[in-house]
This record gives C-alpha cells, sequence and structure tokens, in this order.
C-alpha cells in the first residue's frame, strides 16, 4: 500500500497547487471560463508535466515498467485488437440498455455529417485517454506495486487508485458563496469530499472492475497494448452512445446506470466484473500461455 500512497499522495499535492493558484490567476480578470474548471485543467497540467520526473525518481521511466517493451508493429496490432474487443464489450452493454429501454434513440439524430465527426473526434480523444490513464495505472503504477507487494496488491490498489481519480474532480461553489481563498479551498476539499457520495457509489464499483479487467490482462500479456485498445474501445462507445441516445427517466430499470456518464453503473459493474473472472479463470487454466506468443514479440519483461 506504500506505492499507492505516494501516488495518491501526488495527486493530493498537485490537487493542492491548483487550488492554490486558482484564485490569483482567475482574479487577473484573463480567465473567462468557470474556476472549478480551471482548477481541474491546472490540476492535469501539473499531473502530467511532473509525471516524467516522479517517475524517474522511482526508477519507473524505463519501457518495461511502462508496460511498453514490446514495440512496433506488435503494439499496435494488440492496441487495434483491443480497440475491437472494447468496442465489443461495452456495444452488448449498451444494447442491453436500449432493449430495456434504459436509455432511447434520439429522435433528432442527425448522422451526416454531424455524427461522423463526433466519431472521428471519440476514435481520436479515446487513444489519446487509453494512452495516458493506461501508461499511468497498468504501467507505472502497477509494475511500483507489484514490485513491491505482489500482483493481488497491484490489481486491488491500482483499480481502487484508478476509480476514485475518476470522481476527484472541483465541483462548482453553491449559489451564492464568492470565489476567494475560501472559496478555492472549498473546491478543494470536495474534490476529495465528494467521492463519499452515495450517488457515486454504482459508477465507482463500475470503475473498480474495469480496473480489475484491465489489470488482469495486463498480468497476463506482460505490456499495456491491449489494455489501451480496450479502454479506448470503451472511451469510443460511451462517447457515442451519448451522441446517439439518451437516458430514460421513465424507466423502472434505470438504477441500472450510474449518472457519471449515463452507461455504466451496477449493470457495467456485473457485466465487466464478471468477464474479469472469466478472463482470469480462462488464462489461469492456461498455464504454458501466460503472455503474448513469443512468435509475435518479446515476452513480459520485469514490469509484470
Amino acid at each position: 500500500m506504500r506505492m499507492t500512497a505516494l501516488f495518491f499522495a501526488y495527486l493530493f499535492a498537485c490537487f493542492l497547487l491548483a487550488a492554490l493558484l486558482t484564485y490569483p490567476l482567475m482574479a487577473t480578470g484573463w480567465i473567462a471560463i468557470d474556476a472549478h474548471r480551471v482548477m481541474g485543467r491546472l490540476a492535469q497540467v501539473f499531473i502530467l508535466a511532473g509525471l516524467w520526473p516522479l517517475l524517474a525518481f522511482l526508477r519507473l521511466d524505463d519501457r518495461a515498467a511502462l508496460g511498453y517493451r514490446p514495440t512496433g508493429a506488435f503494439m499496435l496490432r494488440r492496441i487495434g485488437l483491443g480497440w475491437l474487443v472494447g468496442l465489443a464489450i461495452l456495444g452488448a452493454l449498451v444494447a442491453v440498455l436500449m432493449t430495456l429501454e434504459i436509455r432511447v434513440l434520439d429522435p433528432g439524430l442527425v448522422i451526416w455529417p454531424g455524427l461522423v465527426e463526433k466519431g472521428i473526434q471519440a476514435l481520436i480523444g479515446g487513444l489519446l485517454i487509453g494512452v495516458l490513464e493506461e501508461t499511468f495505472f497498468r504501467g507505472a503504477l502497477y509494475t511500483a506495486i507489484r514490485g513491491r507487494d505482489g500482483v493481488r496488491s497491484a490489481v486491488l490498489w491500482s483499480s481502487a487508485l484508478y476509480a476514485v481519480l475518476h470522481f476527484m474532480k472541483p465541483g462548482a461553489l453553491p449559489d451564492g458563496m464568492a470565489f476567494d481563498w475560501f472559496g478555492a479551498l472549498w473546491m478543494f476539499v470536495h474534490a476529495f469530499a465528494d467521492l463519499f457520495q452515495w450517488k457515486n457509489l454504482d459508477s465507482l464499483v463500475a470503475l473498480f472492475a474495469v480496473g480489475v479487467f484491465l489489470s488482469l490482462v495486463r498480468e497476463r500479456s506482460g505490456h499495456i497494448g491491449w489494455c489501451i485498445g480496450m479502454h479506448a474501445g470503451w472511451v469510443f462507445a460511451i462517447q457515442m452512445t451519448r451522441r446517439v441516445s439518451d437516458g430514460n427517466p421513465a424507466s423502472d430499470l434505470g438504477f441500472l446506470v450510474g449518472d457519471y456518464d449515463g452507461t455504466i453503473g451496477w449493470l457495467a459493474a456485473a457485466w465487466i466484473g464478471s468477464l474479469a473472472a472469466l478472463f482470469w479463470w480462462w488464462r489461469s487454466s492456461r498455464p504454458g500461455d501466460r503472455a503474448d506468443s513469443a512468435s509475435d514479440g518479446p515476452r513480459r519483461g520485469a514490469g509484470g
């Protein structure tokens, strides 16, 4: 747990620095967007800017530790295949949501050119998110915890931090509260306090299941190529689902999806959790095939 605490402390420090700089930056009058969005963007900038020095300090800045030991066409093929797998997994979930009328098609849907443009944006955005988040969570963080505490701790703690980070977002100030130093402190505190809201539990559990599944794939394949592709495919499916459909407030089964993105929730947690268990059982029953074939590229490196 020590490595998990270290990474969490790093994220905490980035958010604190963002909170300290948001008020003086907003006071200049140069920025017209909402203060909580400025704080969130600053935190992201600090996280990205300090990540490589942190990884270098922890000696996690090599290809194997980050999950990139396979190179070239090998990695690209795994990313592409992973994208198709991820799209199929979330596509099946979305099909069930539509069948149960938990989500319904947008009656004003226009396919060309708007939906095509959004599809391209979702594809590119999904790949960027997949690369960044998988490099951090299933790359550096997973390797660090696994090397110190073993596979089980690496799967559980990297997945927990992955789920939690999705809800560490500064919220807007309540009506009537002025944005000053106290307001900046309020947003900073609630970026963490909001993690414990009951309404977030279903999406939090679903994201934890996602993290577990991706961690098991990372462990069994020895790299993050599949993880990047699956993650990107999931992001693409979720974003496109939101473009072509709406949540149905009249559905009696609406509790199966959460408020986070209208797609993941209790049903997604059960579906992806079941797939994770099935995947681990299947790969464990094949002890001679614990990583990608040597004929396709390098086997798992020291990072796991």
